[in-house]
């Protein structure tokens, strides 16, 4: 299967609309609701230790820690098992630029460089082009799992993950009939938000969700700053609360030794040069003075990523920034897309893609670590207008509300970068596809409580070591 994106614009649409419906031989519509693992599928707690074994060695107990809590915790450390159930199925060869993770944590309330609140997609780590149905079905088995751990009947489940799916197939379909540059700006502020929600909101729901987008805007640098820095003699620095926040200082054999600030400072001119002329102009009106390696998320855990603390006027003029590390996407085993350079630039590249809106502070680079190692990187801001999602603390209503944002997000998200008029008619007007995705998210729903059972035993065996952290 070849993963190239290919947009028919040479086409005219009722010849990219007869592509779509052709692609329904390939895969039938009907046939995404079935799934079983394969018999020779190879042993989820030996995916995870092969994905640990390039990881920070004392951090990788808390990512099994972490993936314990729960099954949804667990999903959302295990993309690369179900990349790796997805990539025999029957595939549609419609392709986009894929987020690869796309589970309902991550869509969230973002700031665009207006400062509007946005809702968009927000992790891009296992970023990659492949088959638009795969993102698709990894967020509606999020629905369900969710739905799960809240204990709603399957029949709850199931609403929230056919609103999902329909709210993405019905926005394709407008997209599909809309000019091209109105597809590439489209996006989904606040506003639009209330707006798309209104007559289906409870009053309950309106005001939660004006209470979250009140909060997402406290969520600033500002915010970061006062939580993860404090004054010491030196200066301004960022407060030690390890293992999940190390700063740099107790991490050297040798304190003395400002080999490895030096590499990390060339880490902040490397990525500055991949930065648009203007941005890279602000950033020179700040200097570096701290940085600490933190631990991040469920599935990333482990991988490494560092905070800088820029300075810019003075010690209340800060500029956080997360450098993470990017490794090679899950799906990429499973796809024949061309190779990156940088997995770094990978992200960056499918983030601008995929998002309406980026973070001005958005590149790459390439570091040394402390084990001598090169590894890549993306940076961007740590914390801007962010606000989470609270699944746990929704009932079915509320769940099936935000599937709706979230399938109609995903939709804006494929139509830059894939064919909207064939996927749309893939889709159809039908809910059939829809049907399918509610079994599906049920079948690997199972596979996920089983695969969760299988690290839970790993660690009751001692095979893996876990941390409550």
């Amino acid at each position: 299967m070849t993963t190239a994106i290919t947009v028919h614009t040479a086409l005219s649409p009722a010849e990219r609309a007869a592509h779509g419906k052709d692609a329904r031989k390939r895969a039938p519509r009907s046939c995404h609701g079935w799934f079983e693992a394969d018999g020779g599928r190879p042993d989820p707690v030996r995916v995870l230790e092969d994905q640990s074994a390039t990881r920070v060695p004392e951090l990788v107990p808390v990512r099994y820690g972490r993936m314990l809590e729960s099954p949804f915790r667990f999903y959302r450390g295990a993309a690369a098992l179900m990349a790796m159930d997805l990539a025999p199925l029957p595939c549609t060869g419609l392709t986009t630029q894929l987020c690869g993770d796309a589970h309902l944590l991550n869509f969230r309330l973002l700031a665009s460089p207006e400062r509007h609140l946005v809702f968009d997609i927000n992790d891009f780590d296992e970023t990659l082009t492949g088959p638009f149905e795969w993102d698709v079905k990894r967020l509606a088995a999020s629905f369900s799992i969710a739905g799960r751990n809240n204990g709603f009947s399957t029949s709850d489940q199931d609403g929230a993950v056919r609103a999902c799916v329909r709210a993405y197939r019905t926005r394709m379909r407008e997209f599909a009939s809309m000019p091209t540059l109105d597809v590439w700006y489209a996006q989904d502020d606040a506003d639009r938000m209330r707006e798309l929600l209104a007559s289906s909101m409870s009053k309950q729901a309106r005001r939660r969700t004006a209470e979250a987008t009140a909060k997402a805007r406290t969520r600033t640098h500002l915010q970061a700053f006062a939580k993860l820095t404090r004054v010491t003699a030196e200066g301004r620095r960022i407060t030690p609360d390890p293992p999940l926040v190390t700063p740099l200082r107790d991490l050297l054999t040798d304190p003395s030794d400002d080999r490895q600030e030096g590499e990390l400072r060339k880490v902040v001119e490397g990525y500055a040069r991949t930065l648009s002329s203007e941005h890279r102009f602000l950033l020179r009106r700040y200097r570096l003075v701290d940085m600490a390696r933190k631990v991040v998320g469920v599935g990333s855990v482990g991988t490494r990523c560092w905070i800088l603390l820029l300075l810019g006027k003075g010690d209340d003029d800060p500029l956080l920034l997360q450098a993470k590390e990017a490794q090679e996407s899950v799906l990429a085993a499973h796809t024949a897309g061309a190779p990156f350079d940088n997995q770094g630039r990978r992200v960056v590249a499918g983030q601008r893609l995929m998002q309406t809106t980026s973070d001005i502070f958005l590149g790459w680079t390439r570091a040394v670590g402390l084990d001598g190692t090169g590894r890549d990187f993306y940076v961007r801001q740590l914390w801007d207008w962010k606000g989470i999602a609270r699944p746990d603390t929704m009932d079915p209503d509320q769940l099936r509300l935000f599937a709706r944002l979230c399938g109609a997000s995903l939709a804006r998200a494929h139509a830059r970068s894939g064919d909207p008029v064939a996927i749309a008619a893939y889709l159809g007007s039908s809910d059939r596809f829809d049907r399918a995705l509610a079994a599906f998210a049920q079948a690997y729903a199972d596979q996920n409580e089983r695969d969760a059972g299988a690290l839970a035993a790993a660690v009751a065996s001692g095979r893996v070591r876990a941390a409550a952290l």
